[in-house]
């Protein structure tokens, strides 16, 4: 007799629905990442009880709570080694990772850098307001020049941490940025995070409807919007504008935006490719920045979808690799004979 598979779950996004209230600002960006994460699972045919959220500190952390899955709520800036502890236990685990600048990129930045580094295979969604919100509006590791704070009243002065260049320059195998307001485009992102194997990186700019409002409007607003975006398809040149006629060009090692049939044609265009192992063009790509001057000559696009997609073993692999080399060479310990290993001494 033929063996038969077990049928995969059929699930629907409200089955991810917790009895939790949801309790974040009227109009929080939050609202909108919850609703199309659920799509995105729903439409994976995945046990509930395959998948985790973790979570550390600030309005984001609040994630686990809301979704029918194993969850936990932990310390600040810390998500992604209590990940790591998980996924290294329980293999069988699709691990997800909720962060915010201020948790993922200050206290929790050294976390973040050798999780990804380390490739191991969670996904990691950092939800990118530019402030920090639960705390009450004080400018973040993320915030632009100029933004003005209870903390910097000013503005502040200080260098922003770009998080996907972070990201890439952590070495992390899937790196992406999707926007709140953007939703099939958002499911999109989620589905190919969760089919990555490997450390996933995807920054999500979400709105803070009371601390850093409109902060992202030039992405969000459908009249300015495809000049000031980038969508990067994979295999395809690096076109936008409301009327497709800009691209994006190297010169040299220098890119350029140009104007498609009046600078240059469509095949003289940088054409993306989010599988070369090599990170420098995605790299590149994560420099470009919306550039508020009005009157700057051809500002660049920010680069919005899938930066990175390369496949490379995963921390799990090589560990078990290595543990398998060693029962191959010595045969299989016994904790008892640790504790009596050479290394041990008497305190008198």
């Amino acid at each position: 007799m033929a063996a038969t598979s077990t049928p995969l779950p059929t699930l629907k996004p409200d089955d991810f629905k917790t009895d939790q209230e949801v309790r974040w600002c009227p109009g929080c960006g939050d609202y909108s990442i919850l609703a199309q994460m659920k799509k995105a699972l729903a439409s994976l045919g995945m046990p509930r009880e395959k998948i985790a959220f973790v979570s550390g500190i600030g309005c984001s952390s609040r994630f686990p709570y809301y979704m029918n899955t194993y969850g936990f709520h932990t310390i600040h800036g810390r998500a992604p080694t209590f990940a790591t502890g998980l996924r290294l236990a329980n293999p069988d685990l699709q691990v997800w990772v909720v962060t915010g600048d201020g948790d993922g990129l200050s206290i929790g930045g050294n976390h973040l850098v050798h999780a990804l580094r380390r490739n191991i295979d969670i996904k990691v969604l950092l939800f990118n307001n530019e402030i920090y919100g639960l705390t009450k509006g004080q400018y973040s590791p993320a915030s632009r020049l100029g933004t003005s704070s209870k903390t910097s009243p000013g503005g502040s002065f200080e260098t922003p941490v770009k998080p996907l260049s972070l990201a890439l320059a952590a070495e992390a195998t899937f790196v992406a940025r999707t926007i709140d307001l953007d939703v099939q485009h958002m499911v999109t992102t989620f589905q190919k995070a969760a089919a990555h194997k490997g450390s996933a990186f995807v920054e999500i700019y979400q709105n803070c409807k009371i601390f850093n409002d409109g902060v992202f409007e030039y992405a969000t607003d459908k009249s300015v919007k495809s000049d000031n975006l980038l969508y990067l398809e994979h295999g395809k040149p690096m076109i936008f504008g409301k009327d497709k006629n800009k691209g994006i060009r190297l010169n040299g090692v220098k890119p350029e935006v140009v104007e498609i049939g009046k600078d240059c044609q469509i095949d003289d265009l940088l054409t993306h490719d989010e599988s070369n192992e090599d990170a420098t063009l995605a790299y590149l790509l994560s420099r470009f920045a919306h550039d508020t001057d009005k009157d700057a000559v051809k500002p660049f696009p920010e680069p919005v979808g899938v930066y990175r997609n390369v496949r490379k073993p995963t921390y799990e692999e090589l560990l078990d690799g290595r543990i398998g080399d060693a029962i191959a060479k010595k045969g299989k310990g016994k904790i008892e004979d640790l504790f009596k290993a050479e290394d041990v001494w008497t305190v008198s």
